[in-house]
């Protein structure tokens, strides 16, 4: 049985530094052509909005508005905040470490999009973190017109679901918005868990908004008794990057066996709160659309580096194996929730997920009966 591995081009491939978030429900409505729900625009004035840590939510918005759709006044929006003991302090130092080790690339931005000025300051009677998103300067533009029309999305990560929206503002490299943000109920350790998400977005009517830059900030090492002032630098959302899986393919004609062996991966997207994933393997023999047949390997805990080692065989005639594919899904398992895609590959002689893929295909073929071994890039959808 003769041997043969291939290395992917770019051996500089790192694990997922941080996570860009996904569009969701806002303080205003969607546009009718499926739009990112982003928040009702204004030509001036000051927005303040109050998350509650321990209850209900509200995004109270004055001044003048100019929303997505017609309204009667101010939008409220109830949003329910995540419930949980306080944990230590040594948890929470580690969890700190964690959580930037998740979100943070320290590399140098790749293009320049911007600055972003904000301050915080935190009222310790209340138990409150106030934000104020103050002014950005020199966004790029993304329209025809040559501007672009921003708005920030606010985000205490790791808490995805609950985010607000500053105003948008028309028309400008260099918006101010000048609006303030009420995080109540959070006590000063609880904040040391948390980083600041600001993520810049340019507001399109009639399709998806455009994402423009974001910045991270860990909560642990600021100093909010000293009520900071920041000028940031943007960076440019990095390319979703999932991971690797190393698998081998092998067909035999005279028994009609093809063998798929998942083999390992290395530098998973991490998808919990520690930073690790429960990753496991789903695998889908197709013929064309239709799925045939369903494999799943055993499920490993707290790894970005799995090693599977797990060997599938299916019945394929010599005749169908150029219409078949397998669709390989690597999936982070999850107790209480859906388990989430991690990444995926179509394994295809036609219609594979990338040129890697089915390359790998061809070659199984033209050599029956030898193993195949080959790192695949794992695709986000």
């Amino acid at each position: 049985m003769s041997l043969s591995i291939i290395e992917p081009v770019d051996d500089k491939f790192s694990p997922l530094l941080y996570t860009t978030l996904t569009t969701g429900s806002t303080p205003a409505s969607k546009s009718p052509a499926g739009g990112s729900g982003g928040p009702a625009s204004s030509a001036g004035g000051s927005a303040a909005a109050v998350v509650a840590a321990g209850g209900a939510a509200s995004s109270n918005v004055a001044g003048s508005v100019e929303p997505r759709t017609p309204t009667a006044g101010p939008q409220n929006k109830q949003l329910q905040n995540v419930k949980g003991d306080h944990p230590s302090k040594a948890f929470l130092q580690s969890r700190s470490i964690s959580l930037v080790d998740m979100y943070i690339d320290n590399s140098e931005p790749s293009e320049n999009v911007g600055q972003i000025h904000f301050s915080l300051e935190y009222d310790f009677q209340n138990t409150t973190l106030i934000l104020r998103i103050i002014q950005g300067k020199d966004l790029p533009a993304k329209d025809l017109s040559g501007t672009s029309d921003p708005y920030v999305r606010v985000t205490l990560l790791p808490d995805k679901k609950h985010r607000l929206e500053t105003k948008i503002k028309r028309r400008t490299l260099n918006p101010r918005w000048n609006e303030t943000f009420y995080f109540e109920g959070f006590p000063i350790q609880k904040l040391q868990s948390r980083v600041l998400h600001l993520h810049v977005f340019d507001y399109d009517r009639f399709s998806r908004d455009d994402s423009i830059g974001e910045m991270f900030l860990p909560l642990c090492q600021v100093d909010l008794s000293e009520k900071p002032s920041f000028w940031k630098a943007l960076k440019p959302p990095a390319k979703d990057k999932c991971g690797e899986l190393l698998c081998s393919l092998c067909y035999h004609p005279s028994n009609s066996v093809l063998t798929l062996s998942l083999l390992k991966a290395r530098n998973l997207k991490a998808k919990d709160i520690n930073g690790k994933s429960d990753p496991y393997v789903k695998v889908w023999l197709q013929f064309g659309d239709k799925r045939i047949e369903k494999r799943k390997t055993p499920i490993f805990k707290c790894t970005l580096n799995p090693v599977f080692n797990e060997t599938f065989a299916f019945n394929v005639p010599w005749e169908k194996i150029r219409e078949c594919s397998l669709d390989v899904m690597v999936m982070d398992f999850d107790n209480i929730g859906r388990n989430e895609l991690i990444g995926r590959i179509q394994l295809a002689g036609k219609n594979g997920s990338g040129a890697s893929e089915t390359k790998h295909w061809q070659d199984m073929i033209t050599k029956p009966r030898q193993t195949m071994i080959q790192w695949h890039r794992l695709k986000p959808e």
